[in-house]
């Protein structure tokens, strides 16, 4: 019998090279011009860079563009050539020059801008709802997986949508997994706190929220009654590439804001004490430890405390 070969799987390195190549194919990148224009990429991107404010340092656009500075030169030359940028000595600095677009470089922005709009648009008409936010969600992920110090971002909270139930067991069981080490028991812990949640909402003293990063969903936390003069804060998570955006003080204020209008008189949440950013974020808050028990869950030995916060 012949022995059978298979090829190896890609690995990561292969995987987002051939998505580069597909993507560089898909929006027209091989091609002698940008969109159907006589703009090279990167003419076009210094385009829209100097579009984005008045004028510009030259040694700041290029700090912008992390390009070389005689390429820049060249770019910027050829700009000049073509009548779309000026030029000039700053009038605070004789050292520095000050780059700026003409009104025709402006119109020559505008166009490219019209038509980048235009193609995106074709490319996603076809799409249904769901795969546009799968679209977001992968764009907004990659880019904050890739770029973990950029700051920027857009950050909203929400209120819960059909298929965040099942995103919130399966983020939990994934991260603390692969952060902790926790064994699925955990995954079913909280797949139970969210059943429950569902099942026994109480209209008016429940409620929970998604916090989205450049639309993708990047972390969560529930607000349950735990008795009529106390809310519960439960499952709080951000993702890990989400995080330095403040994303987990914003949810905590959320839902604590929640439950001071809820009429509560105190909230409580329970966590362990190896979560240490989680706690730091009650800490500032305002919450305090009142109790901490050591136990043996999720294949590990944890001490869990409980915290409260007079409302």
């Amino acid at each position: 019998m012949d022995s059978v070969h298979y090829l190896p799987a890609m690995t990561v390195v292969d995987r987002f090279r051939r998505f580069s190549r597909t993507w560089t194919e898909i929006i027209g990148l091989l091609g002698s011009g940008l969109l159907q224009t006589d703009h090279s990429l990167t003419e076009a991107r210094v385009l829209f860079e100097l579009a984005q404010q008045e004028r510009w340092e030259r040694s700041d656009l290029r700090s912008r563009l992390d390009i070389d500075a005689s390429f820049l030169t060249r770019v910027l030359g050829r700009l000049e050539d073509k009548g779309l940028v000026t030029s000039s000595q700053s009038p605070d600095d004789g050292r520095a020059l000050i780059v700026e677009l003409t009104a025709a470089g402006r119109g020559a922005f505008a166009e490219l801008d019209r038509r980048s709009v235009e193609q995106v648009t074709d490319l996603v008409s076809p799409l249904t709802e769901e795969q546009k936010t799968s679209l977001v969600e992968s764009m907004g992920v990659i880019t904050h997986l890739l770029r973990p110090d950029d700051s920027s971002g857009e950050v909203v909270i929400r209120g819960i949508r059909p298929g965040d139930l099942g995103w919130v067991v399966s983020r939990h069981g994934a991260i603390y997994a692969q952060e902790y080490g926790w064994d699925i028991s955990f995954e079913g812990l909280v797949a139970k706190i969210v059943a429950d949640y569902q099942a026994n909402f109480r209209p008016g003293r429940e409620n929970a929220w998604i916090a989205e990063l450049d639309g993708a969903r990047a972390g969560c936390v529930f607000c349950v009654e735990r008795d009529l003069a106390t809310a519960q804060l439960r499952i709080l998570i951000v993702e890990p590439w989400a995080r330095g955006h403040g994303i987990g003080r914003r949810l905590v204020d959320e839902c604590v804001s929640f439950a001071r209008s809820a009429g509560y008189e105190k909230m409580m949440l329970w966590t362990n004490d190896v979560l240490v950013s989680a706690r730091r974020i009650y800490e500032a808050v305002g919450f305090r430890l009142v109790e901490e028990e050591q136990h043996h869950s999720f294949g590990h030995d944890l001490v869990g405390q409980n915290w409260e916060l007079d409302l």
